[in-house]
C-alpha cells in the first residue's frame, strides 16, 4: 500500500511518516532536506526558485523510481508528493513573480510527463494547519534556513494546499486538522489514521 503524507512546511509530515513506518514496518521515503539551493533560495527567492524546484523534482522522480522497483507487499510511506512540488510550490512561486513563465512552463512539462507514468497514492494524508501552528513547529525544530520564512508566504502556500485538496486532487484523502488533532500528544489521532489505513488494506485484499 502506497501512503503519502502532504502538508505545508512545519505541518509534521516527517514525524507522521516515521510513526507510520514504525507502526507498519513500512518502507519510508523522506523528503530530501539537503537541497543545495535551499539556503540561497530563502535569501533570494527570485534568483534561485527554478534551481530549487528542479532539484526537488529530480529528487522526487528518483524516489518514485525506487518506489516502483520495490516489490514489497507491505506499506510504503512517502513524505511529501510530487504533486505538491508542482501545484503548491512551483505554482506559488510563479504566481508571486518569483519564477519566470518560461521556467515554470519547462518545469510543468517535466512534471506532466512524469505523473503520466506513476500511480497515485492509495491514501493521501493531508495535514492541514494554520500559520500560527506552522510557525510554532518551525521554531521548535530550529532549522536555521527556515527561521526567516515570511508568514505571508506560508499563508499563500496554505491557500494553495487547500485549493488543491478541495478542487484538484481526485484520489483518496484523509484530512487531519493539526490545530486540534496532534498525533504526537494524542494517541487517538494516530489510531484514527491507522483505522483508515487498515480499512483500505482490508478492502483491497477482498
Amino acid at each position: 500500500m502506497y501512503i503519502a503524507i502532504a502538508g505545508n512546511i512545519g505541518s509534521g509530515k516527517t514525524t507522521l511518516t516515521e510513526m507510520l513506518t514504525k507502526r507498519y514496518d513500512a518502507r519510508s521515503y523522506l523528503e530530501e532536506s539537503n537541497n543545495p539551493y535551499i539556503g540561497d533560495f530563502y535569501e533570494n527567492m527570485n534568483r534561485w526558485s527554478f534551481n530549487l524546484q528542479i532539484y526537488f523534482l529530480g529528487s522526487r522522480i528518483r524516489q518514485t523510481m525506487e518506489m516502483l522497483s520495490d516489490a514489497s507487499e507491505g506499506y510504503i510511506v512517502q513524505d511529501r508528493t510530487i504533486y505538491e512540488d508542482a501545484h503548491i510550490f512551483a505554482g506559488n512561486l510563479h504566481e508571486m513573480g518569483l519564477m519566470t513563465s518560461r521556467d515554470f512552463d519547462t518545469y510543468m512539462g517535466i512534471f506532466r510527463l512524469v505523473t503520466e507514468l506513476i500511480p497515485k497514492p492509495d491514501l493521501l494524508i493531508y495535514l492541514r494547519a494554520s500559520v500560527p501552528t506552522l510557525i510554532s513547529q518551525i521554531r521548535k525544530r530550529g532549522r536555521e534556513y527556515e527561521m526567516n520564512i515570511d508568514e505571508t508566504y506560508l499563508k499563500r502556500l496554505n491557500d494553495k494546499y487547500n485549493y488543491w485538496i478541495d478542487n484538484l486532487y481526485d484520489g483518496e484523502v484523509l484530512v487531519i486538522d493539526k490545530d486540534h488533532e496532534d498525533f504526537v500528544s494524542d494517541p487517538a489521532v494516530l489510531e484514527k489514521i491507522c483505522s483508515r489505513l487498515d480499512a483500505l488494506k482490508n478492502r483491497s485484499s477482498q
